[in-house]
């Protein structure tokens, strides 16, 4: 099936510290880059605005912040992989409301390490 997308990119600059092995890590920062890969699913006049407007009101929360200690990454580990997660789901709704659907989520924590959610694919 073919699809018109639109592709956006947005940034989370933060810290965090993840657990490993039952020990919590040093706080650092990073700055994840978030593409997204959307599809207009209503018929009507783009506004391109309105995604933006959207992620970034969803981001917001956790800019320059250790994440760690914000919901809900203050009980959930903050690695790339449920970082990825908690944002496709949340930016997904979000962009639901304004007749978007969200196709796939790439969230890079360095430029070699790249996590991704296709939400095309069959489950």
């Amino acid at each position: 099936m073919k699809y018109n997308q639109y592709k956006y990119k947005f940034y989370l600059n933060a810290n965090h510290s993840i657990i490993i092995n039952e020990k919590m890590g040093e706080i650092h920062p990073h700055t994840w880059e978030m593409s997204l890969d959307v599809i207009k699913v209503v018929d009507e006049f783009i506004q391109f605005s309105a995604v933006e407007k959207a992620v970034e009101e969803v981001l917001a929360p956790y800019q320059d912040k250790y994440i760690n200690e914000v919901k809900p990454f203050d009980e959930l580990n903050p690695t790339l992989e449920n970082l990825t997660k908690f944002f496709d789901d949340t930016i997904g709704e979000r962009l639901k409301q304004e007749g978007w659907l969200l196709t796939r989520m790439e969230v890079a924590e360095t430029p070699s390490r790249i996590y991704i959610i296709d939400n095309l694919q069959d489950e």
